[in-house]
C-alpha cells in the first residue's frame, strides 16, 4: 500500500513539475485558454511587447471606453478602433478578463495567494480587470457601489503585492 501511495506521489509530482507555462497562466486567466472558433490557436493575445504598446494601452484608456449593457467593452475613437492592437484590447477586454464580481472575486483570492511575480500578460489582464471593476463601482449605487469597490481594492493590493515582489527580487 505505501509503496503504491509513493509511486502515486512520484507521478503527480512528477506531472505537476512538467506542466508548461502556458497551463499555469490557466489559473488565473482561464478564458485565455480558450481555442479561438476560426482557428486552432489559442486565445491569449498580450498587449504590452513594447513601450510603444504601453503608450498605446494608456492611449486606449485615456480615449473615451464605451461599455454597452452586455458589458462588451469597445474604444469609443473610431481611428484607435481601427489599430491592429484595438482588436486585441477588445479580445482581451471581452473574452479574457473576468467580468461577474463572483470571478473578480475568484480573481482576487487567488492573486492573494500568488507564490510568485505576475507575468506580464497576466498584470496587463489584472489591470484592465481593475478599469473594468472602478467603472462598475462608479455606475453603481448602495451596496453593489461597495461590492465593487471592495473589489477594486483587493486588485489594487494584489498588484501592489506583486510590485514589492518584484522589487523585493532585485537586488541592492
Amino acid at each position: 500500500m505505501l509503496w503504491k501511495t509513493l509511486v502515486l506521489l512520484l507521478f503527480y509530482y512528477s506531472a505537476h513539475a512538467t506542466v508548461t507555462h502556458r497551463w499555469s497562466r490557466a489559473v488565473l486567466f482561464p478564458a485565455a485558454q480558450r481555442f479561438k472558433r476560426s482557428s486552432a490557436a489559442f486565445l491569449n493575445p498580450v498587449l504590452q511587447n513594447s513601450l510603444e504598446d504601453v503608450v498605446l494601452l494608456y492611449e486606449f484608456l485615456l480615449a473615451e471606453l464605451d461599455i454597452d449593457k452586455g458589458q462588451r467593452i469597445s474604444i469609443k475613437d473610431e481611428e484607435l478602433a481601427s489599430l491592429r492592437k484595438a482588436a486585441e484590447f477588445n479580445t482581451i477586454c471581452n473574452e479574457i478578463i473576468p467580468k461577474s464580481i463572483t470571478e473578480i472575486r475568484r480573481l482576487s483570492s487567488r492573486l492573494s495567494s500568488y507564490p510568485r511575480v505576475l507575468k506580464k500578460e497576466d498584470f496587463e489582464r489584472t489591470v484592465l480587470t481593475m478599469v473594468y471593476t472602478a467603472y462598475r463601482a462608479a455606475q453603481s449605487q448602495g451596496h453593489q457601489k461597495d461590492t465593487w469597490a471592495e473589489s477594486f481594492v483587493n486588485l489594487y493590493k494584489a498588484l501592489k503585492n506583486d510590485l514589492m515582489l518584484l522589487y523585493n527580487k532585485q537586488p541592492s
